[in-house]
Parts: structure tokens; C-alpha cells; sequence
């Protein structure tokens, strides 16, 4: 009996550090149901529901996980709390974050606070855009920059992030730590509008980022900002690549990031912009995102090389 119940524990990990999720929980829960003090079982189990996105699931998981212990687990909290922020489950939000130690002002409700900007890391399954977003909890963060169609989110998106920090960036004079975002929780009322543009000098760059508009949330230079992939593959828009050339001081042809919430505010601003300059040049306004992604059973896209830690 020992053996066996010894094999089936092996093979919850193995399917765990393979990526197989499914496989996984099922396992894990058998082994939970069989050893129901075990709390590793049960904060396993929670931390396969988590990776799948099955909220409800982890959530219990890590509930239990932290019953049967006789002192507080961080990671069974932690990730208990971000479960119960995916379901909007605030009050056992707010008491797993206090069990963690964060600081909280007292109140009902979602949580809506100054948390410090942070970097964020979309679809970290797949390209892993990565971009700066205003910690408004623990685990959500409001996104402050124009992502690129192609990863399916929008300027302005509240999304939920992992606990577990992936690196740092450069963000004015210090760093700020990198998250992986989990999924996206409020879309945002902006669309995403590529603008294709000829500016002569960067001063022409600048005054297309100075523009404003009630109806523009941010509009960012994406030819300064990505580096990559191909701004206008993104867009889908048929076109030929242009051998690799010699760098130089100034790149005129540049796409700039809106988020907007239509295309008559782009259209103002961009109208606005090309009467301000003579050489100013517009070739064509793109609007659209992909669809959102998921992950794919195997990636192993939460697993850190240089963190053999669960």
C-alpha cells in the first residue's frame, strides 16, 4: 500500500513539473482526499487550479491548505488572496492579504489603492509583451501603456497578475519588479489604434505624443518602445520587409500607440498633427486586437530556470 500511494504522489509531481495541469489536479486531489492533513496536497492542488485559471477550485484548495497547518503558509494565502480577487470575492481577499501581512486601509469592497507602479508580462505564455501597468491591489494592475494588437489586451485594462516576480525594468531613475499576468479582468473602453507616420524630426515624434483628447487615453511611439517584432505584421497589414540597413541617428517612419475610444478622436488628433507640419505625413490609421490567448497544456510558462521552487 505504501508503495503504491508512493507511486501515486510521484507521478502528481511529474505531472506537475511536465505541465500537464489536468492531469495534475486530478491526481493531486485524489492524493488530498486520501491524506487530508496533508497540507502540501491541498496548496499542490491550488497551485494547479491557479495555473489552469479554475479560480473556485484553488481557491478551496488553498483554503484548506492553510486549515490544516498549525501556523500561517505565505504561498497558500498569497494565492488563496489572488483567487478570491479573480472571483471578486472581496471580503476573503482582504482577510488572506492581511494574512499575509499587506497593509490595507479598512474597508468593503474591491480594493483600490496606489500599490506603486509595476511591469507587467502579457500572454507570458506565448511572446510575453512586457509593459508598465499602476498596482491598484496586491495582485491587479491597471495597464498605463498602448499594448500591441497582437497580445489581444488594451491600454487601460485591469488584469491579474502572480505573486511571483520575474525580473525587474529600468523604470526612471531605479527598477520595478516584473509580474505574470494570469488573465485579463475588466476590459477597458479603449480600442487600439495603430498609426503609421512620417516624421521628419524627432521634434515631429513629440508633438504627436503631446496631443490630447478627452476621448485618448495614451498614445505611446511603439518604433521607440519595440524593438521585438514587426510593428505592421502585428496589424496583419501586407507589406514588404525592408533589408536590414545601417542604424542611424533618426527613424522617420514610425507607428505610434492610441487608445482610444474612437476613431473620430484619432482622426481630430491626427488632423491636428499633420497641420502643424509640412513635412508631416499619415499613410494609414489600423484599429483592432487579437484575440486574447491561453496557455497551452505542457508550456511550463510559470516555471522560473533559475528558480527550482514551487
Amino acid at each position: 500500500m505504501a508503495l503504491f500511494f508512493r507511486k501515486q504522489h510521484d507521478a502528481a509531481y511529474e505531472a506537475f513539473d511536465r505541465g500537464d495541469l489536468h492531469e495534475a489536479a486530478r491526481r493531486f486531489a485524489e492524493l488530498a482526499l486520501a491524506k487530508p492533513k496533508n497540507a502540501s496536497y491541498h496548496y499542490m492542488l491550488g497551485l494547479a487550479h491557479k495555473y489552469l485559471r479554475q479560480w473556485e477550485p484553488s481557491l478551496r484548495a488553498n483554503l484548506r491548505s492553510l486549515e490544516v497547518r498549525d501556523d500561517i503558509d505565505q504561498a497558500s494565502a498569497w494565492n488563496g488572496a489572488i483567487a478570491a480577487t479573480a472571483l471578486g470575492d472581496w471580503a476573503r481577499a482582504r482577510e488572506l492579504w492581511a494574512k499575509c501581512g499587506v497593509p490595507l486601509p479598512p474597508g468593503e469592497g474591491p480594493i483600490d489603492e496606489d500599490f506603486g507602479t509595476v511591469a507587467v508580462r502579457l500572454n507570458p505564455w506565448g511572446d510575453g509583451e512586457t509593459l508598465f501597468a499602476q498596482r491598484i491591489d496586491p495582485a491587479r494592475a491597471r495597464l498605463r501603456n498602448v499594448p500591441l494588437p497582437s497580445s489581444g489586451f488594451r491600454g487601460d485594462d485591469v488584469v491579474l497578475h502572480d505573486g511571483a516576480c520575474r525580473g525587474e525594468r529600468r523604470y526612471g531613475d531605479g527598477v520595478v519588479p516584473v509580474f505574470d499576468v494570469l488573465q485579463r479582468l475588466e476590459q477597458s473602453a479603449y480600442e487600439t489604434y495603430g498609426v503609421f507616420a512620417t516624421c521628419a524630426t524627432p521634434a515631429d515624434a513629440e508633438a504627436m505624443l503631446a496631443l490630447r483628447h478627452a476621448d485618448v487615453g495614451v498614445i505611446e511611439d511603439w518604433t521607440a518602445s519595440v524593438s521585438h517584432l514587426c510593428l505592421r505584421c502585428s496589424y496583419g497589414t501586407p507589406h514588404e520587409h525592408a533589408a536590414p540597413r545601417e542604424a542611424r541617428a533618426w527613424e522617420s517612419e514610425r507607428i505610434f500607440g492610441f487608445a482610444a475610444r474612437d476613431a473620430v478622436a484619432v482622426d481630430a488628433l491626427v488632423a491636428a498633427w499633420l497641420a502643424g507640419g509640412a513635412d508631416r505625413r499619415v499613410e494609414s490609421i489600423e484599429v483592432g486586437v487579437a484575440p486574447l490567448s491561453a496557455p497551452a497544456d505542457g508550456s511550463l510558462w510559470w516555471d522560473d530556470p533559475e528558480d527550482d521552487a514551487s
